[in-house]
């Protein structure tokens, strides 16, 4: 792809896959429809945005917990201390302000599908014609597991900084362990790349130190040229890979990982769980994949397979698309624009397509390098199995213009998101 191309692709994927279908403000008789959106990350702070901009005369309601979200993307620079945590923190100001969300700061207790209600922690409830549900992740139990001991830091914020905190205090010839859940987990070359950053760290501050990776999968996820690379040339003698490791049990007091492969002993001990659909997806029925994992729905729509008027988007989802930011960003406009098709009376577009691109940081101590990774999902109609396939996809190297060109890629994400 030539630099032309991948810029005007870069400033594409903020645009979304709906662009150039947005119906018209629509109304009911003697009511306003009412959206009321679940959880504020990439997904769900998109869809209240978009749901809004296209139709203005709609009620949408953000239900998020926290007055600031914290990106996940980018997060493994803040703790190596590249970027302060200032950097991907973003607050809900402009959805108030500027396209007139109703934004409630509460937890949800539970879903009346039937009645069409929300349930709030504080005993309150809201009603709605279509409900989008997007949470994000929940992990599974690790025995012995504390995070406040042994951070996952795969939920951005104090997790990072706790991360950040253990890293700097990390002795000399020390070892770094971190753990990779099978797949598929949020953000697929999130792991390689929180690896590679901290190894160059290491190289760098903490001199005789190594990163243990125990990966739960039997090879590199994706990007696999790169990270192997990576792993056994950039990082040779820092790095060390192990494969179809499970992880048992967990001695935080001890930082000890207890796996398939023996135990494990570490300055700081970095374990990523397993991961699955939020709580809320699954205390209200919505997961219903072969897996008991994640939630099924109709990617033209995003509307749950088995209850009605309710969508679900983001990292809940189990469509074959990847868990990550940007993908969650682009199927809350297809489901915008399918709920606005809905309730004016209308049928979703029936060939959605959606996009996903990353950047993973390489190097970042001293040289500063980015590899990059693009793929194109599109609506597999023939099938019937309500998937999204993979079509075009596409891959970079390492290079220091990648690195600057990763931050024009997460801006463009972030103001079209939170904007």
């Amino acid at each position: 792809m030539s630099d032309l191309s991948r810029r005007n692709f870069i400033k594409s994927l903020a645009a979304g896959a709906a662009a150039g279908t947005f119906p018209g403000i629509i109304s009911a008789a003697g009511s306003t429809p009412r959206v009321v959106v679940i959880g504020g990350g990439f997904a769900g702070a998109t869809a209240a945005k978009y749901l809004k901009k296209w139709s203005p005369s709609l009620s949408v309601t953000l239900i998020e917990p926290n007055a600031v979200y914290y990106s996940p993307i980018l997060s493994n620079l803040v703790v190596t201390a590249n970027l302060s945590l200032d950097r991907i923190s973003f607050n809900y100001n402009d959805l108030k302000q500027k396209y007139g969300i109703n934004v409630v700061h509460q937890y949800v207790d539970g879903i009346d599908a039937t009645g069409h209600m929300v349930q709030l922690a504080d005993g309150s409830k809201l009603g709605y014609d279509r409900l989008v549900v997007a949470p994000g992740i929940d992990f599974d139990t690790v025995p012995g597991l504390d995070f406040t001991k042994v951070p996952h830091a795969w939920k951005a914020g104090e997790q990072t900084l706790l991360l950040q905190k253990q890293l700097a205090a990390m002795p000399n010839n020390g070892s770094f362990v971190m753990t990779i859940p099978k797949a598929p987990y949020r953000c697929p070359p999130g792991p390689y790349e929180r690896a590679c950053v901290v190894a160059d760290y290491l190289r760098v501050n903490k001199p005789g130190s190594k990163v243990i990776v125990l990966d739960a999968n039997a090879d590199i996820t994706v990007e696999k040229e790169t990270f192997s690379h990576a792993f056994n040339v950039t990082y040779s003698g820092i790095v060390e890979y192990h494969t179809n490791v499970t992880l048992q049990e967990v001695d935080s007091d001890a930082r000890r990982a207890i796996t398939s492969a023996g135990n494990f002993d570490a300055d700081v001990l970095n374990v990523i769980p397993t991961q699955k659909a939020g709580k809320i997806v699954h205390s209200s029925g919505l997961v219903n994949d072969p897996t008991n994992r994640w939630a099924g729905v109709d990617p033209r729509s995003y509307e749950s397979t088995t209850v009605k008027d309710v969508h679900i988007i983001g990292d809940s989802q189990g469509t074959g698309q990847p868990k990550a930011g940007h993908i969650g960003n682009g199927e809350a406009k297809v489901c915008a624009d399918a709920i606005i098709r809905l309730l004016g009376g209308n049928q979703p577009y029936p060939a959605p397509m959606t996009n996903s691109a990353c950047y993973s940081p390489i190097r970042s101590a001293t040289t500063k390098e980015a590899s990059w990774l693009h793929a194109v999902f599109a609506y597999d109609a023939a099938s019937g199995k309500m998937k999204m396939v993979p079509g075009s996809l596409g891959a970079g190297a390492p290079t220091e213009k990648n690195y600057r060109r990763m931050f024009d890629w997460t801006d463009n994400l972030f103001s079209d998101t939170f904007a």
